[in-house]
């Protein structure tokens, strides 16, 4: 028997202007008014390097000069065409960002779609009651794609990931919408949509490398195996998709081996890289995988547990099996990676918030009430101190908080931003609202569980990301440290890090896009060459630094320019000119 009982009125759709209006106001704040901070500045500095240097450097990309072929070109390409297109008027920060919200809400749109086609299946639809009133397929389909994208936004991995112009995060986008061409081509077994499957494969392979999208066929493959479908044509139409996978990979493959950019060819260090993501599992993976994953996909996964609980009787049902299979399948290859990072579990996220929402409906009443008071209570008290360490940071009172709020940013002088005041004051009356309708109302809808939890988080990112953006500005940004090196600098410095004025560093490729960026400072290119300057980085607690200078060639160990952030009391940088 079906585990879900559901009459018609608990399928009401969210209003599409809510759930726009959510998705702004979830991917908005954290991009508008954000400097270059060290998570995604790397990224960034590719981008702008493309967007302002020729073929060379949309073939090789690197960080103003520093190669970074590894993971591969296309979330790179998308940021540099938005700075090309938008630059002039956004500014090339934010222009970048643009293909951040593109990304976004590929990923959100893709995820809606899927739960909306598998909740319109047969196998899917709750009881008949006896006296009929049950929802109709298509208003089922809605609201589990609106659960799902609910589900999908509340999840914290997806909120510390989602805002930074990053390779993971096209990746996880991207896999939304293959998991989307999937559920189609399981159910039309087509040429055309083994072709659009392909495409998504491709597209995934330009992102992040090849191995994601070769567990995704196995995946694919194993998954038409258990449902029974024919085996002849499936191989046949894996074959074209992994066809028109590589056709597309061929784009950026043929023209980089053949143009030779800066006489080199980055197809090896994307070839190498990829090589490197995979190792045995370990006993180390294994924790990593558990200590990131619980927080990384809260609340998706107890709902996505529940859901293979509750449907464990039946059988060959593609909303449980397709992302089962996925789900199961990169959680395999995440646990060979020999260094897994936090961006790398966004792949995941999308299959888990698909087995959630159909878990949702299975679930009591008085578990659903229990995960509304508890998201009321916790998201409305952590909202509450975050306004109280705003006020005490302006204020300095209550004491002991005012001087938690500023000892991580020393020398910081607190100012009101009128602006971010009535955001972050409509955010939270608009949270107030939401909770006195949901108390007030008591209503019947499947995603009333979900749109506390998600709303609750939107808040606190809103107020973290208004509030508190000039304070976290203020301790991540390098551009003080740009200008004041940018001033030291002779006007005739090579501008272009062609000439012998470039600067010659051993910085980090966040930094060096952020002191490009902002100062715009002539590192050294791929082209290679002498430079007259050397910018190093290291720890003032340094004892001895004398292998360091005499690998970069300083011999003169008197610098023209000593500096650090205020907010960093470890680091520094020093400038020095090369004796010639």
């Amino acid at each position: 028997m079906k585990p879900v009982r559901l009459p018609a009125a608990a399928t009401l759709a969210l209003p599409r202007w809510a759930l726009l209006a959510l998705g702004m106001l979830y991917i908005l704040p954290g991009l508008i008014g954000r400097d270059l901070w060290k998570e995604d500045a790397g990224s960034f500095g590719i981008m702008w390097t493309m967007a302002r240097g020729g073929l060379d450097d949309w073939l090789y990309p690197n960080v103003a000069g520093l190669a970074n072929a590894e993971e591969g070109p296309l979330a790179f390409w998308l940021g540099a065409l938005c700075i090309k297109l938008f630059g002039w008027i956004l500014g090339d920060v934010l222009a970048a960002r643009v293909s951040t919200i593109c990304i976004f809400v590929t990923g959100a749109m893709s995820l809606w779609y899927t739960a909306f086609h598998l909740g319109r299946r047969a196998e899917a639809q709750p009881l008949r009651l006896a006296f009929g009133g049950q929802p109709e397929p298509d208003d089922y389909g809605r609201t589990l794609g609106d659960t799902a994208v609910l589900i999908y936004l509340g999840c914290l991995g997806l909120l510390l990931q989602s805002h930074l112009t990053l390779a993971p995060t096209l990746q996880g986008a991207l896999l939304a919408y293959f998991l989307y061409r999937a559920v189609r081509y399981v159910e039309h077994t087509s040429t055309r949509n083994a072709v659009l499957v392909g495409l998504s494969l491709g597209a995934l392979t330009l992102t992040r490398g090849f191995l994601a999208p070769l567990a995704l066929v196995v995946a694919l493959f194993a998954c038409t195996r258990y449902l029974k479908l024919p085996v002849a044509a499936t191989l046949r139409h894996l074959a074209i998709a992994l066809g028109v996978a590589f056709g597309l990979t061929l784009v950026w493959i043929l023209p980089a081996l053949l143009a030779q950019p800066y006489g080199m060819s980055p197809v090896s260090d994307w070839l190498a890289w990829n090589s490197q993501q995979l190792g045995l599992p370990s006993l180390v993976s294994l924790k990593a995988f558990f200590r990131i994953g619980i927080w990384f996909f809260w609340p998706a996964w107890p709902f996505a547990l529940w859901a293979v609980w509750a449907w464990r009787r039946q059988r060959k049902l593609l909303h449980i099996v397709l992302p089962v299979f996925f789900f199961a399948t990169l959680a395999a290859l995440q646990l060979c990676d020999p260094a897994p990072e936090n961006g790398d579990f966004l792949k995941m996220l999308p299959p888990l918030a698909l087995m959630a929402a159909f878990g949702l409906p299975t679930m009591k009443r008085g578990a659903i009430n229990a995960i509304d008071w508890f998201s009321v209570m916790v998201l409305t008290i952590l909202g509450a101190f975050v306004w109280l360490f705003w006020v005490a940071k302006l204020t300095g009172w209550p004491a002991q908080l005012a001087k938690n709020a500023l000892k991580l940013v020393p020398g910081f002088k607190p100012e009101v931003g009128i602006v971010a005041f009535v955001v972050a004051t409509a955010a939270s009356i608009g949270w107030i609202m939401l909770v006195q309708w949901r108390l007030s109302r008591q209503p019947s809808v499947l995603w009333r569980a979900v749109v506390l939890s998600s709303g609750g988080l939107i808040l606190l990112w809103v107020l973290l990301m208004t509030l508190f953006l000039p304070d976290l500005n203020y301790s991540k940004s390098y551009a003080g440290v740009a200008q004041q090196i940018a001033a030291r600098l002779p006007a005739d410095s090579g501008a272009d890090g062609s000439g012998s004025g470039c600067i010659d560093t051993n910085i980090t490729p966040a930094q060096r896009a952020s002191l490009a960026f902002y100062g715009r400072l002539p590192f050294k290119t791929l082209a290679g060459g002498e430079c007259d300057y050397v910018l190093l980085r290291d720890s003032v607690k340094t004892r001895d630094d004398r292998e360091m200078m005499r690998k970069y060639g300083v011999r003169n160990p008197a610098a023209l320019w000593e500096g650090r952030r205020a907010s960093d009391r470890d680091e520094r940088f020093r400038l020095f000119r090369r004796d010639r």
